[in-house]
């Protein structure tokens, strides 16, 4: 399962202590033009159980997580709840565009302390979307990781280059790697948001 490998990628910059304030950390990972980044930061009073389960709840994204203008589970026997969900998503990036794609979000259960939920790339189901509706991702891999007080957020993507063009992949590899840090706190502050109000 790649998505666990991304998340064994991710466990060595987990902090020895309860973070005081948000930290990001990224680094390169060979053959691939984005690097694996990761942010965690405290969060008094969040509930690990209730992120993730706010996480795994893909049918009500829509208006409840940043720039997701769609997004439904889909049946599939390989991937049943609770444990997985298979998942549509499109992605609205400001300015830059509509992504969409196929994932299998699977729970992890507890992992050094932390509830964990990860995702990976259903790459023959992104395949085959029709690139009039969005560009596709080449390939993705998220992670929420979330302890008492604590979430974490950890994520890799990049878009499929023949769908955008030479400007665009730049933006979208590099541009993104370097927004990085803020794109995730922003992202870890949605969710939790979303979460404690369930």
């Amino acid at each position: 399962m790649e998505a666990k490998a991304f998340v064994e990628r991710v466990l060595p910059h987990l902090p020895s202590s309860t973070p005081s304030r948000f930290t990001f950390k990224s680094w390169k990972q060979r053959g691939r033009p984005t690097a694996e980044g990761f942010g965690i930061m405290p969060l008094p009073g969040l509930v690990p159980e209730k992120l993730i389960d706010a996480v795994m709840d893909v049918d009500h994204y829509v208006g409840n997580v940043q720039h997701v203008s769609e997004c439904r589970s889909i049946l599939d026997d390989r991937f049943r709840p609770p444990g997985a969900v298979r998942l549509y998503q499109r992605v609205n990036i400001p300015v830059l565009g509509t992504l969409h794609q196929e994932l299998v979000l699977h729970r992890l259960g507890e992992i050094r302390g932390y509830q964990i939920a990860a995702w990976e790339l259903l790459k023959p189901e992104t395949d085959r979307l029709d690139t009039r509706r969005g560009f596709r991702s080449e390939y993705n891999l998220g992670a929420w990781l979330a302890a008492p007080g604590v979430v974490g957020y950890a994520l890799c993507s990049a878009p499929r280059k023949s769908d955008v063009g030479r400007l665009k992949f730049a933006a979208l590899t590099r541009g993104a790697d370097a927004a990085a840090g803020k794109v995730l706190k922003l992202a870890i502050e949605g969710m939790a948001r979303w979460a404690m109000s369930r």
